[in-house]
């Protein structure tokens, strides 16, 4: 998907809001387990239900893993369900995946060509040769890890480099800006770590930035579009367990819709106040 599909969308939806399909089979409802692909039927449900309100889906692949063969044929189904039905949605495979080159290469055709996925998450800790193979591919967008949302991203992820004072997230925004094709990087920024945006908008303007952590993790989204967004958005707010664990009975679906609306709602005023859209 190019990036102006997706900030069309954005647009036609007033919406930026990505759902996670963190789809955990001890969690799903009961009824569920008696289908043939339990995983996938959720997905369906989730998707089909919720797909007006939202412009991205991501699926976070350890949850399918886990599952061994069953969780992976799950995941696939349910890409090839949104690539068929809803193929405006831009698709996020959550992999973090990072490795030297022949191996981020085969990565790279895993989930951008066998799978079909438009992005992918990505590790940079091993620098551009980790990275750049998944930047081969036209129309298709490499989300590196920038400053996560979990406590531990102040071990290193927020630690000065001595040589010149910078953090070390800093760094590897600004180094990867000179990779090639980085036009087609994005970023993940952890909802927890808003006040950091500003900052961030400073060396990477017009890039797209994933946002995990509104919802169950306690981000804020008002403070996080105050800091984030940028005159074509910018933005992806994801939410996983807030909307697709609204409850566990017959509806689940509608309630997933009902919450999924309600952060729609709020992010149709943010941008119509900002003139956005």
């Amino acid at each position: 998907m190019k990036k102006e599909d997706l900030i069309s969308q954005i647009k036609i939806k007033k919406s930026f809001l990505c759902i996670g399909l963190d789809t955990d089979i001890n969690k799903i409802p009961k009824f569920l387990l008696d289908t043939e692909d339990p995983i996938f039927e959720f997905n369906k449900k989730i998707i089909d239900a919720t797909n007006s309100f939202c412009v991205a889906y991501k699926p976070n692949i350890a949850f399918y893993e886990s599952l061994g063969l069953n969780g992976w044929k799950a995941l696939e189904k349910t890409i090839n369900y949104i690539n068929s039905y809803y193929p405006e949605i831009f698709t996020i495979a959550d992999a973090k995946r990072g490795d030297i080159g022949n191996t981020s290469s085969m990565y790279a055709k895993a989930y951008f060509e066998t799978l079909n996925f438009d992005s992918i998450t990505i590790n940079p800790y091993m620098g551009k040769d980790s990275v750049e193979p998944f930047l081969e591919f036209q129309n298709k967008h490499t989300i590196v890890l920038a400053l996560t949302s979990n406590v531990g991203a102040f071990d290193f992820q927020t630690k000065n480099i001595t040589d010149n004072s910078s953090k070390l997230y800093e760094e590897v925004i600004k180094t990867s800006t000179s990779w090639k094709n980085s036009n087609q990087l994005m970023y993940v920024v952890g909802a927890t770590k808003a006040s950091y945006l500003k900052e961030i908008r400073n060396i990477v303007p017009n890039n797209f930035l994933l946002i995990p952590g509104v919802g169950a993790q306690g981000g804020d989204l008002k403070e996080v579009c105050d800091n984030g967004l940028n005159d074509e958005v910018g933005l992806l707010i994801n939410s996983s367990r807030s909307i697709i664990y609204a409850s566990n009975d017959t509806n689940f679906d509608i309630d997933a819709a009902k919450n999924a609306k309600e952060i729609q709602s709020q992010m149709e005023d943010i941008l119509s106040s900002r003139r956005l859209v």
